[in-house]
């Protein structure tokens, strides 16, 4: 009845979830009613007060600065100009015959960069819509360009990008965001390659059916409402392009420095014996990448110093951009302890444990499921990883896998079936867009599920072939 109770529980998430209720609702009361439904009434409020608030509060606790700091130098790079400046010159680079090649990649370069990717898909979106219309090519193509270059290889795969996916494993692990490097780019390289070659092929089929960019009446007004900042009458200069690249290669230029020569020469033992619990080794991967969102930043406000129209209003939009997408992780973090604390979860552990001797196989299966069931990555990725991390490990432990190979496989895994369609990121893109599921998704799940899919079938075999690397 426990794990039946599980099941209806995660089922009413998704559907509801899809239907567009806020997950910051869901998460409590879905959790009640599997903890109802299975018999543990008297539990009810324990549950809450002591393990769903726990794990919630656990998480923010420990992600709050990356989720902050993230959203911030986001909003910093629309409203300087630089974000814009950036996409502005890969289309005068590549133009309208490399449309579809020009918005991935102008995609690609900002959200491994560290900028949020709904500030790069309102960004790029009046771009890649003037490329579009120019080339001719439909614009339901659009929305699956900015998702291959957003959504997929530099979230999960490239090495030491600064997603908060990217950035949940290190204290599990004890790794960092450039955990098994060859094998994220090979990945990427996948995934890009097998996108790009999708959304030509669908270009070239769509031009023999005499199909070109349409109309679209609502295009004027999806472009005002899209218009970077840079576009109002009291915004900042445009940025020049080689400070506009500057804050971009801090946070990748900062994050490795870090990571590989400045703490590993450190002795931080004195740490772990001020901070009860520290195991100082463990976090020095999310140090790195505070530091170097906070060094970005840095520049960006010194680089136009008194050229900031609104500097308040940037800031204080940043900052509070970060709070709902780290409640709603949090909140399905929470849920998620609170199913793992079932006796019916123990079944479904088990099963998942057992789907494969090789933990990088079960590891997989166990993040697809629930951030598919989420329709998030990130709450997908803190959920497996809060009830079955410590299992992963130590199945790894006994197999000779490496835990930077174990964090490449999980990240990568959590961006695969994430992008169903009741993925709010999703739902957002398409409005952006001004597109519909049935014009735009059928193309978003190919490039979006279908590559990664197959990149991280690769990226297993040859890890458990030759190891991390």
């Amino acid at each position: 009845m426990s794990t039946l109770a599980i099941v209806l529980s995660l089922a009413l998430l998704m559907y509801l979830a899809y239907r567009g209720v806020t997950v910051l609702l869901l998460a409590p009361v879905l959790a009640a009613l599997a903890v109802v439904l299975s018999g543990e009434m008297g539990h009810l409020l324990p549950a809450y007060t002591e393990t769903f608030m726990s794990a919630l509060g656990g998480y923010v606790v420990s992600y709050f600065p990356v989720f902050l700091l993230g959203a911030l130098f986001g909003q910093l790079m629309a409203d300087s100009g630089a974000a814009t400046a950036i996409a502005q010159w890969i289309e005068r680079r590549l133009g309208p015959r490399h449309a579809i090649v020009t918005v991935v990649l102008a995609c690609a370069v900002l959200t491994y960069g560290g900028v949020s990717l709904f500030v790069v898909a309102f960004a790029i979106y009046p771009i890649g819509r003037s490329l579009f219309r120019s080339a001719d090519i439909p614009k339901r193509l659009l929305a699956p360009a900015i998702a291959l270059g957003s959504f997929t290889f530099t979230m999960t795969a490239m090495p030491g990008t600064p997603s908060i996916q990217n950035a949940i494993p290190i204290p599990y692990y004890g790794t960092t965001t450039f955990s098994a490097p060859g094998l994220g780019l090979i990945a990427s390289a996948l995934i890009a390659t097998i996108g790009i070659e999708w959304l030509r092929s669908r270009q070239a089929r769509a031009r023999a059916l005499g199909e070109g960019y349409g109309q679209h009446e609502d295009d004027a007004e999806a472009a005002e409402l899209a218009a970077p900042a840079t576009d109002t009458p009291n915004a900042p200069p445009a940025m020049p392009l080689l400070l506009a690249w500057l804050p971009l290669v801090l946070v990748i230029g900062v994050n490795a420095l870090f990571t590989y020569c400045v703490f590993p020469a450190m002795d931080l033992s004195a740490l772990d014996q001020r901070f009860d619990g520290l195991v100082a080794r463990q976090r020095t991967g999310l140090w790195a990448l505070i530091i170097a969102l906070v060094t970005a930043c840095a520049a960006l406000l010194v680089l136009r110093l008194g050229r900031w129209a609104h500097l308040q209003q940037t800031v204080n939009k940043g900052v509070l951009g970060s709070m709902l997408p780290i409640f709603n992780t949090a909140s399905e973090v929470g849920y998620g302890a609170v199913i793992a604390s079932l006796a019916g979860f123990v079944v479904i552990r088990d099963a998942v444990l057992n789907i494969s001797s090789n933990p990088l196989v079960s590891e997989a299966v166990a993040m697809n499921v629930l951030a598919g069931i989420t329709g998030s990555s990130s709450g997908g990725l803190s959920i497996a990883l809060q009830t079955l991390g410590d299992d992963y490990l130590r199945m790894a432990d006994a197999a000779g896998i490496s835990p930077d190979l174990l964090h490449r496989v999980a990240v990568m895994s959590a961006g695969v079936f994430d992008t169903l369609p009741h993925c709010g990121a999703i739902i957002t893109l398409l409005s952006i867009c001004k597109l519909t599921h049935r014009q735009a998704y059928l193309n978003i799940a190919a490039v979006t599920i279908v590559g990664p899919l197959l990149a991280l079938s690769v990226v297993i075999a040859l890890g458990t072939w030759l190891g991390s690397f």
